[in-house]
């Protein structure tokens, strides 16, 4: 959308000049059942330290009015582009109040409005992450800016009503809420309708009497599934530790967790008014893992109420002082807090964060931790796998390097020091350094302002007899991906190097060495002398952040050992090492799919299961030979289909290779048995074929054309909600026709009418990874399409049609040129725009490479 960027220098210019007192805010929502537009009135008090020009955030159909210290100014002349100017603004007190008519949106972006199927009722939240409260209210969008803000609403009668301050008694349909503490704009909320709600407490256990008022809400349609007990279980394990471990009384005065329908990301952290998507309330059986991904999200927005919401970074530079705390907080918790039902989430993070950090730090728009953000634009495409999993990985390794006990004490300090205003790096680090005694800058300089990833590589010599003669970790800095800025930085990593020996069968650890790894070389004195282990792997309990390699001796007895390690985490380790050599093109497709299948039976991490199956599925489409991966494909299915007939009956192993087969099924028996399993006529012991699965089973039959226009319907028939509309637009676009595709294409890219779950939808079913020959056409199409879609839609439902439609299942190097040639016609114009497109090109470019890997180990075998 034109007009809505804002610079830092902007932005440091306008916080130089103001401060910020207080908003009072009046929203007209009694029209929110029929959409449209509300009105909007804003009263900002703020100083200026001296008469200047400056202007005030909005994002808006139309302006009615907009008065400055009393005097009026004309709306039509001061409003443009999101900005309303203010003309010289004078020294000391101003007070400014703007009238305006907002827009509720459908794209999960400022007031976004849904009405729900079942109910014909509208459900409202708002989003504000990064800058969108001004699409509801005037303010000075960015984070330094902090104020106390004042709501009051107007809204039907019997809805439900809740911001950051406790929901007051209405009165003739107007919520007067009290003031907010002073908070940044950005995580204001205001959530309405008629919600269902479970109401409880938290108990402080230090004999204070403190109690902080608990919440959870959702639509009454979702009532039914909502596990209120276990989520207050979770939040309440998460006040206790992070209260422990922060040494700060929680600081809002209740905390309400709302599961809201159609929201872009997996939650946010407005101050005591959690927003969360509601696939979090589960409608069918899901896997423990689910329930452990759903923990660490309620524990990680519940960590942003201190980092974040309490103390906040300055400019989004620092984002990560947010995501990367509350991730790595979010886990410790999980694992180390008494009574967790999840001590092993060190080994989720392993495979599934680290693994996402590993990819994105690869691409090349890979950045500092501590990235250059020069406007929003930037911003909004970096809530990505360095700000959050890298980050929380170097906090690990920080931990480990300062100590446990120092590192929370400098929290501790940072938090006293800081609350309720806005901190840069620096901040952190020298409450870090007295409490550790540790120098940081050195480390700062290399982990948080530097880009790229390192590799560690054992290097091992022997005797004749077995002895170790020699051992040493040698740390390369592969070069930066082709655009990618900065240069390649040996780090320094705290790791531990783990022995393991086979014992009845299992591979067991037999001792553990931990050290500083500096510089291409270190040597590892210890080993020197010993019998040399089965298995030595570096980075043992995952304490770093670097690509691992084993020797071969190493790799050897894991490749046929690697399900027999006797703890989830060093299996996860080696998982990881394998895909990652995979991605690299270091290990054919070929071998990491018969690795798989060698080990994942004796997989009992359910969340590492279902990450190698998904990785699988993936490798298959994108990293195989072309001639071969029908092949492989097979065989995979094959396997899938035996594993789910052996699984344990009503066990998460059942129930993640029922879907694995869906994903992949393709005989006539296999597709026969999806058939079967959806009309009843096939039964597996213990297996629920409950909603969530019968829509997964009929996609798959769509998009073999075993499941028409009607079928959809009838399942549609059965399950018609919210979340059943969405699958019947899936299904209905995953169908192998030119119509299914020409009708999904005219839906997302020629009209702006769908939401954006729906436009998320409608793009999952339209790519199919079988249906190359299909999409082909729409490659062209894509490129042609793509400027106007960006300029035209909202940075979320363009950003949606970017990366979800760039013909990633082309794997070609006429896709490259094409893109190439896109990218060039660009200039330097839409840096966010040009970002995706250019990590969309980085997966065609290593899906070729991983190709030709998997082409050669096959010449090689014959």
């Amino acid at each position: 959308m034109p007009g809505t960027n804002l610079t830092r220098d902007e932005a440091r210019e306008r916080a130089r000049l103001l401060t910020v007192d207080a908003y009072e805010i009046e929203l007209d929502l009694s029209g929110a059942q029929e959409g449209g537009t509300f009105r909007s009135v804003t009263r900002v008090r703020f100083e200026a330290g001296e008469s200047a020009d400056t202007f005030i955030d909005l994002v808006a159909p139309s302006v009615r009015e907009v008065v400055l210290n009393g005097a009026p100014l004309d709306a039509d002349t001061v409003f443009a582009d999101s900005r309303i100017a203010l003309p010289s603004v004078q020294t000391g007190p101003n007070e400014l109040t703007v009238v305006a008519d907002c827009a509720y949106t459908n794209t999960g972006e400022g007031l976004h409005r849904f009405v729900d199927p079942v109910d014909q009722q509208a459900y409202l939240y708002t989003q504000f992450e990064v800058p969108d409260a001004r699409r509801v209210f005037a303010n000075f969008e960015q984070p330094d800016l902090k104020a106390t803000f004042r709501f009051t609403v107007t809204a039907p009668e019997g809805w439900t009503v809740i911001s950051n301050s406790p929901t007051p008694e209405p009165a003739d349909r107007v919520w007067a809420f009290a003031p907010t503490p002073r908070i940044s704009s950005y995580i204001t909320a205001l959530i309405l309708g008629p919600y269902h709600s479970v109401h409880s407490s938290w108990e402080a256990s230090d004999g204070s009497g403190r109690s902080v008022p608990l919440a959870i809400y959702c639509r009454p349609s979702l009532a039914e599934f909502l596990d209120s007990e276990a989520i207050f279980d979770v939040t309440r394990q998460g006040f206790d530790w992070f209260e422990e471990k922060f040494d700060f009384p929680y600081p809002f005065e209740k905390y309400d967790q709302l599961f809201v329908p159609e929201f872009n990301a997996g939650a946010m952290e407005n101050a005591g008014a959690v927003t969360i998507r509601d696939q979090y309330v589960f409608r069918s059986k899901v896997t423990d893992a689910a329930y452990e991904v759903r923990a660490e999200t309620i524990l990680h927005e519940l960590a942003h109420m201190w980092f974040g919401d309490l103390v906040t970074m300055e400019w989004w530079n620092d984002l990560w002082l947010n995501e990367s705390f509350a991730t790595y907080t979010s886990i410790a918790c999980q694992a180390y807090a008494p009574g967790s039902r999840w001590p092993d989430a060190w080994t989720s993070f392993a495979n599934q964060m680290k693994t996402w950090a590993y990819r994105q730090d690869q691409l090349p728009s890979t950045h500092p931790i501590m990235a250059e953000i020069r406007d929003l634009d930037d911003v909004l495409v970096n809530f990505d796998g360095i700000t959050y999993a890298k980050g929380a990985s170097v906090l690990k390794q920080l931990v480990a390097y300062v100590g446990t006990d120092e590192f929370f004490r400098g929290v501790q300090a940072y938090f006293k020091r800081h609350a309720w205003g806005n901190t840069r790096l620096n901040d952190l680090l020298v409450a870090l350094e007295e409490t550790s005694g540790r120098d940081l800058s050195a480390w700062s300089k290399a982990w948080l302002e530097t880009a790229g990833i390192n590799v560690l590589r054992p290097e091992i010599e022997t005797a004749a007899d077995g002895t170790v003669t020699s051992f040493a970790v040698r740390q390369e800095a592969p070069a930066l991906p082709e655009g990618a800025k900065g240069t390649p930085t040996l780090r320094p990593h705290r790791i531990a190097v783990g022995l393991y020996e086979l014992r009845d069968g299992k591979l067991v650890r037999t001792d553990r060495i931990e050290l500083d790894v500096d510089g291409e070389s270190t040597e590892v004195p210890q080993l020197v002398g010993r019998a040399r282990p089965a298995v030595v792997l570096l980075n043992d309990d995952d304490l770093s952040y670097a690509k691992v390699r084993l020797d071969a001796d190493s790799l050897a007895v894991v490749t046929e050992h690697l399900g027999d390690f006797a703890e989830s985490l060093p299996r996860a380790l080696c998982w990881a090492s394998a895909w990652d050599m995979t991605r690299d093109g270091e290990l054919a497709t070929r071998d990491y799919l018969e690795l798989v299948i060698s080990g994942i039976a004796k997989e009992t991490d359910i969340g590492v299961v279902q990450t190698l199956l998904r990785q699988v599925k993936l490798a298959l489409d994108l990293y195989a030979a072309p001639e071969w991966r029908e092949e492989g494909l097979a065989r995979w299915s094959g396997v899938a289909l035996d594993q789910l007939r052996a699984a344990s009956p009503g066990s998460d192993h059942q129930l993640a290779w029922a879907r694995a087969l869906s994903a992949t099924a393709r005989t006539d028996e296999q597709l026969a048995l999806l058939a079967g399993l959806l009309d009843g006529s096939e039964i597996l012991d213990g297996l629920a074929v409950d909603t969530d699965l019968r829509w997964t089973l009929l996609v798959r039959l769509a998009a073999t054309g075993r499941a028409d226009d009607a079928a959809i319907a009838a399942e549609l028939e059965r399950d018609p909600t919210s979340a059943g509309e969405l699958h019947a637009a899936t299904a209905k676009a995953a169908r192998p026709t030119a119509e299914a595709k020409a009708e999904a294409w005219a839906q997302v890219v020629d009209s702006d009418k769908l939401p954006n779950s729906r436009q998320e939808a409608v793009i999952g079913g339209f790519v199919q990874t079988d249906q190359r020959e299909l999409l082909a056409p729409y490659a062209d199409r894509y490129f042609e399409s793509l400027r106007g879609v960006w300029e035209s839609r909202s940075h979320e439902m363009a950003q949606q049609i970017a990366v979800g439609l760039y013909p990633t299942v082309q794997v070609s190097p006429s896709t490259l040129e094409a893109t190439d040639e896109w990218l060039r016609a660009q200039g330097e114009a839409n840096a966010g725009l040009r970002r995706l497109v250019t990590e969309s090109r980085a997966g065609v470019e290593r899906a070729l490479k991983a190709q030709a890997a998997d082409a050669a180990a096959a010449d090689h075998s014959g």
